[in-house]
């Protein structure tokens, strides 16, 4: 990773009450966040205006 996220008060507020719902630490709450966020992204416009297409392969947003 480049560099690590700082979360505000609020989001890691946030982030650490949807860790307690699903029973796992926070590392794995953002990560399940992030992967959950993609699904309703348009993958389209993220392509479109990625700036490393050298990942396009292993991409969530990339399509077949």
């Amino acid at each position: 990773m480049a560099y690590t996220p700082k979360l505000s008060y609020e989001n890691s507020c946030v982030l650490r009450r949807i860790a307690w719902s699903l029973k796992e630490p926070m590392t794995f709450a953002i990560n399940w966040s992030i992967e959950e966020l993609a699904k309703h992204l348009d993958a389209d416009e993220i392509c479109r205006t990625c700036k490393d297409k050298s990942r396009c392969s292993t991409c969530l947003f990339h399509g077949d």
